[in-house]
């Protein structure tokens, strides 16, 4: 699903803030065939992977890795090194969706104040996070990345539940994530259909809170 006319993302015409923007706003965002690919695809699934902020569950384990305080907990301190960091295949994967256009247009809108991290480090070297955008009072979590081999056990889910806080905290009221996955399922995902997601953004959109 294309909600722009052309293919941001080709060297013609690159993907750029102000069509992450004008995505969002109407329930899409991108995604790369791979991450040398050149171009993005446009996709808007439906049902809609969301994570509830007022019910956001997290299992007895991780909380006590949380309440352990072992990672220094920061927010956009180490954009870029975050977002390569995701952009990086997992163990189980040959290739990732975060290609370079990707990288460059988010970096955009995190300098515009618009796309975010919450990191964690640990002996002063970064070994997880997360990144999203952030647009009226909808959080859309974008990836997240943990490295196990300096320490970063379950340093992505720390991250995960210090945001779910601090969106809470701020009065955001969505949070999306697009697609279920059994990693998140713990945590109290639920699929809505398009039309009630559509509302629910509409809402949160029209909604003032600063990050």
């Amino acid at each position: 699903m294309n909600p722009m006319s052309a293919d941001p993302g080709s060297p013609a015409n690159p993907l750029t803030a102000e069509h992450l923007i004008a995505a969002y706003c109407q329930g899409a965002f991108p995604m790369a065939e791979s991450r040398t690919a050149t171009g993005v695809q446009w996709f808007r699934p439906d049902p809609r992977a969301i994570l509830p902020l007022d019910t956001f569950h997290c299992p007895d384990s991780l909380a006590r890795v949380v309440r352990a305080d072992r990672f220094d907990i920061r927010h956009d301190t180490a954009f870029d090194r975050v977002i390569r960091a995701c952009a990086k295949p997992r163990r189980y994967e040959s290739d990732t969706w975060i290609n370079e256009d990707i990288i460059r247009a988010y970096g955009q809108l995190h300098l515009a104040g618009l796309a975010h991290t919450v990191e964690a480090w640990h002996d002063n070297q970064l070994v997880g996070g997360l990144y999203g955008v952030a647009l009226g009072a909808a959080f859309f979590g974008e990836s997240m990345f943990h490295d196990p081999d300096r320490g970063g056990t379950n340093a992505s889910k720390v991250c995960l539940v210090h945001l779910v806080d601090h969106l809470n905290a701020r009065g955001y009221t969505l949070l999306d994530v697009q697609f279920p996955n059994p990693h998140l399922a713990q945590f109290g995902l639920v699929e809505i259909r398009e039309q009630q997601y559509a509302h629910r953004l509409n809402t949160a959109l029209h909604k003032r809170v600063t990050w």
